[in-house]
């Protein structure tokens, strides 16, 4: 079993920076192909951003590409969104996820076998 648990959300002005950490325990981290996905209020849950089981490769979702990023330190079983330049429409519950294998980078949420408890970041104007 799995346990994903995310931290660093919270409350910045529009054009701030926050970066978000998905601590794991369990079965080895550094198997896993890792994804960031978010939830606004009233909507369904969006890819963010994933990650290899290296870290050597990574995807974004357009409303993500050139402000956020993802990483990983297997060292230390994280991974890692930073987000800069925000705008209040990323306000959401962020939940990172974990899937067991596979080299290629994974956009939908039934292709993850495990997810965090999620970390509200509400980005004011």
């Amino acid at each position: 079993q799995v346990q994903l648990v995310e931290s660093g959300g919270g409350l910045v002005q529009a054009g701030g920076s926050l970066r978000l950490s998905c601590a794991a325990s369990g079965r080895t981290f550094s198997i896993f192909p890792m994804g960031w996905f978010r939830q606004a209020p009233g909507e369904e849950r969006e890819f963010v951003a994933a990650i290899n089981w290296s870290g050597g490769s990574t995807y974004y979702a357009d409303s993500a590409k050139g402000r956020f990023t993802i990483s990983r330190d297997n060292a230390k079983d994280t991974v890692y969104l930073q987000m800069n330049s925000l705008k209040p429409e990323d306000t959401a519950v962020y939940y990172c996820a974990g899937r067991t294998g596979g080299s290629k980078l994974f956009t939908l949420r039934y292709e993850y076998d495990y997810w965090g408890q999620g970390t509200q970041v509400t980005v004011s104007s």
